[in-house]
């Protein structure tokens, strides 16, 4: 008898709901099938689902497969040539935009992967294995630093070929046109990357639309995390935007959500965590009035002694709170061991005059202490029009070096990304941690106290602020749909989240050699854990963003989502009751060992 005829019976006693303990969820303790155990499917049956998907049904093989067979052959130096062009190791379906993470995961390919060209294929896929039994694991861009979209032995959903984009005049959520009225929109498919997307809203019809500041990332897993990017201060996260959403859930229905139509999983969706709910088919978000500059703040700063920088560090913080804390400012300044202030901030709705005289006063201040500090870098401000910030061809004109471009033959022609991105490729994690800095740190009384933390810290590691990713200082509409969202509320007081991270180079499995010095990892490991415990310090009880977070962190669940979490599970258990969805440190993965394959209760 299978699992879910046992649980329809066990439904019609009348006492079983009394019973139940809370929180457990579906069935009592199980195993998922392997490929080894007898109830694996068979060849046939495999065989039924590839006719169903149209043929998209394919067998995964190692992103280095060709190394192993031979690490001297033409078609491994080929494999190799390309690991660090993000778009290629995202049209693998074994690719991960990293190469795993010491002590946590490495990069494994799925058993088959159904290569979604329409939602039905995804209903198919999630039927297949809700039927079977098997492990799901979807993955749509492959960022996921917590390896969610990875798993050996498993059947992978990858929404890679769904990119449609459609543009909407004036959307009106299904069934809420009596309550909403029709805003600007576009529909994305879940495959979808950003810059595709900002380069059909913004550069091609003048819009903006909220997404991630990485343009390789899925939109899909950014909008389930939440999501920020470059000008998050002034317009939110991207989970706020979200008007509608279609997504195949656990029991293989298709569901148009959105505030109306099955509203806590709608919310779920904004936040609650990419891979826990079901599968995102598409997602249609608002758009927004484009501003006409988009700018920017670069340059590096160093001091001359400790003393030196404790000053630099107390400047910053205070010209900080009374120049920058508002809706114009957003992206990091990385504070260095090394006594060094990096600056990488950027800017909405200032043309260039204006970019420069807010920060007139900073660079007044340091050049009136030439021994004390030095522009390593110089000290760059200024602004453009917004509507170039994605043309990729205008950068190839005028800008060439910001971005890099996917140069296998018949790539497309906007499929670019950041250089500044370029050393996160394939990189190998090491250790990462994030928390979020409340605004009530800047406030006059509290400076020394910030600045005290921030300097001490960095003499463990780097410490990186992003006040894009704090939306204390946004416009209050802003900050009001991002309250409406399942993320953790810490953000919507937070000035900052502090990202404290680093790895190495890249460790896929296969790889000829392996450049790792294996003790320096560990050591820098544990430097991030010291300099991350002199920040919770200051702030013990502060969250962590889920997407960029500490992949050991014992208290994921009060960290990712504080007070929301309560509701979340129980968004789980009404559309997920047996667990089909698992994601590390997801909702409800605590039912399950560490490995998604067997219920722990």
């Amino acid at each position: 008898m299978q699992r879910r005829e046992l649980i329809k019976l066990a439904a019609s006693s009348a006492i079983l709901p009394l019973l139940r303990p809370l929180k457990v969820w579906g069935s009592p303790p199980g195993k998922r099938v392997r490929p080894s155990d007898p109830g694996w499917p068979s060849e046939a049956e495999w065989e039924r689902l590839r006719r169903q998907v149209g043929g998209n049904l394919v067998r995964p093989q190692p992103l280095l497969a060709e190394c192993v067979v031979d690490a001297k052959s033409t078609e491994c130096a080929a494999v190799l040539g390309r690991l660090k062009n993000p778009y290629y190791i995202g049209d693998q379906p074994s690719g991960t935009q990293i190469s795993g993470w010491l002590g946590a995961w490495k990069p494994e390919p799925s058993a088959y992967a159904m290569a979604a060209h329409s939602a039905n294929d995804i209903v198919a896929a999630v039927n297949f294995g809700r039927k079977y039994n098997l492990r799901l694991v979807v993955k749509g861009g492959g960022h996921s630093y917590q390896g969610t979209s990875n798993s050996i032995d498993s059947l992978l959903v990858w929404t890679r070929p769904m990119n449609r984009i459609v543009h909407h005049d004036a959307f009106i959520p299904k069934g809420c046109e009596s309550i909403l009225a029709p805003v600007p929109a576009v529909t994305v498919d879940a495959g979808a990357m950003w810059m595709d997307v900002y380069d059909a809203v913004t550069t091609k019809r003048g819009r903006y639309v909220q997404g991630g500041g990485c343009a390789t990332v899925g939109v899909a897993g950014l909008i389930q995390s939440g999501g920020f990017g470059s000008f998050s201060k002034k317009f939110g996260t991207a989970a706020g935007s979200l008007l509608e959403a279609r997504v195949a859930t656990a029991d293989g229905k298709l569901r148009t959500v959105n505030q109306r139509i099955d509203p806590e999983l709608f919310w779920a969706l904004k936040g609650g965590g990419g891979g826990s709910f079901g599968v995102v088919t598409n997602l249609t978000l608002a758009t927004h009035e484009l501003p006409e500059f988009f700018g920017w703040a670069e340059g590096t700063i160093t001091a001359a002694s400790d003393s030196q920088f404790h000053s630099l560090l107390t400047k910053f913080i205070e010209f900080y709170s009374k120049s920058l804390f508002n809706p114009h400012w957003g992206e990091s300044v990385h504070v260095g061991k090394d006594n060094s202030l990096k600056l990488s901030m950027v800017c909405q709705g200032l043309d260039p005059a204006s970019a420069r005289e807010v920060w007139a006063p900073f660079i007044t201040w340091l050049q009136a202490s030439p021994s004390s500090f030095k522009l390593i870098t110089e000290l760059n401000v200024g602004s453009a029009p917004a509507r170039g910030w994605w043309d990729v061809q205008g950068r190839l004109l005028h800008s060439p070096s910001s971005i890099m471009m996917d140069d296998r033959a018949n790539s497309s022609s906007t499929h670019a990304w950041w250089t500044s991105d370029k050393e996160q490729v394939g990189a190998y994690m090491y250790g990462y941690d994030s928390i979020w800095l409340p605004a009530s740190l800047l406030d006059r009384s509290r400076q020394p106290a910030i600045v005290d933390a921030l300097f001490s810290a960095s003499r463990q590691f780097g410490v990186a602020l992003h006040f894009n990713k704090g939306l204390a200082g946004a416009p209050p509409d802003a900050i009001n749909r991002a309250r409406n969202t399942a993320m953790n509320p810490d953000a919507l007081d937070a000035f900052a989240l502090a990202i404290i991270a680093t790895g190495g180079p890249s460790r896929y499995p296969g790889l000829p050699v392996v450049t790792q010095d294996a003790q320096q990892a560990k050591e820098e490991s544990k430097s991030i854990d010291s300099a991350a415990a002199v920040l919770r310090a200051l702030v013990p009880m502060a969250g962590s963003y889920v997407s960029e977070s500490n992949f050991f962190n014992s208290n994921w669940k009060e960290a990712f989502w504080g007070s929301n979490i309560s509701r979340l599970e129980r968004a789980k258990s009404k559309f997920d009751p047996d667990g089909l969805f698992f994601v590390h440190h997801g909702v409800g993965s605590e039912q399950w060992s560490p490995d998604g394959f067997t219920r722990l209760r």
